[in-house]
């Protein structure tokens, strides 16, 4: 592969195009799977209404709330910013902390919203679910036929506009009519969603590059930074937390699971039990090094020289 091919590969997924891609034809799919296999128009009156926005809706709002929350980052700000009123004050964030964290925010807000307005626009597109929620309050006043029907008669007749069957004979070119208007309508409101999206989009990269404290390039170095930070973060953290437990385990027990040269095991005390049975809080307390995991505080406590100066690792 040759470097420019790689270098475009590279600026592309750093700047979340392929993610959002990858997201937008996932949700076309899905919503054309979901059309054919589960959409069903009840074609009833009462029902019609509640049932196609349901599908028009909810879906839509389904996606925008895992679209919060598969994002790492969202759950990094929500910790590090948002949820410091319910944690001791440990630390305090700084107003430029705080401004970088409100550009992450919009950042993961757009991305998040990448499938549901792509569910939206391909169901307004599409225009089934609109034309069954909408079917009963079709305006059918400039159709004599209409003229002697009671209201219970006509929405009953209007509902059953969506399903071919239930619609009288005498009607079906006003069916037909009403079909076309309602799809007229669902695709405008598709193209009127679009242009909206596209305008916030490129106002909310406007504001956002403008009110953001960065320059150009420290936006970019920043961006490269946290993802390679949390790229060795994750690394370090397996290693670190594997060596750890290795040390402790051989602590309480006597051995490492998997060594050859046994020699020599420990019976934990019903004292040792009730230690590591009950789970320690990350850093909570005035101590230097919390505890990690579930072997508890009597592990730590015998080793104060290790929890002050950490542990040696020996070949």
């Amino acid at each position: 592969m040759s470097p420019s091919l790689n270098c475009l590969l590279s600026s592309l997924q750093r700047s979340g195009t392929c993610t959002n891609s990858l997201i937008a034809i996932s949700t076309i799919c899905v919503q054309q799977l979901f059309s054919s296999y589960t959409f069903n128009c009840p074609c009833q009156a009462g029902k019609n209404f509640y049932y196609g926005s349901a599908f028009l809706l909810v879906p839509a709002l389904i996606l925008l709330i895992a679209g919060y929350a598969l994002r790492g980052q969202m759950w990094t700000v929500a910790s590090e910013y948002c949820c410091c009123s319910c944690t001791p004050p440990y630390r305090r964030s700084s107003p430029l902390e705080r401004r970088l964290a409100c550009l992450m925010f919009f950042n993961i807000t757009g991305r998040a919203l990448v499938a549901p307005l792509t569910w939206l626009t391909v169901t307004l597109m599409t225009g089934t679910y609109y034309e069954c929620a909408a079917s009963e309050y079709a305006s059918v006043d400039q159709y004599p036929m209409f003229a002697n029907v009671t209201a219970s008669k006509r929405e009953e007749i209007l509902a059953g506009f969506p399903c071919y069957t239930s619609a009288p004979s005498d009607v079906m070119p006003v069916r037909d009519e009403v079909a076309l208007l309602h799809r007229y309508q669902s695709q405008m409101l598709a193209w009127i969603l679009i242009i909206l999206a596209t305008i916030a989009f490129l106002v909310s990269k406007c504001l956002g590059r403008c009110c953001s404290p960065l320059t150009s390039m420290q936006h970019h170095y920043w961006s490269n930074h946290l993802q390679s930070e949390r790229a060795l973060f994750e690394q370090a953290a397996e290693e670190h937390s594997r060596l750890l437990i290795r040390h402790r385990i051989k602590k309480v027990f006597g051995f490492i699971p998997g060594s050859e040269d046994i020699k020599h095991i420990r019976i934990p005390s019903c004292q040792d039990w009730r230690d590591i049975s009950i789970p320690n809080i990350l850093c909570v307390g005035d101590t230097t090094q919390g505890p990690y995991s579930f072997l508890g505080e009597r592990v730590v406590e015998e080793n104060e020289e290790d929890r002050q100066e950490g542990i040696e690792l020996k070949p």
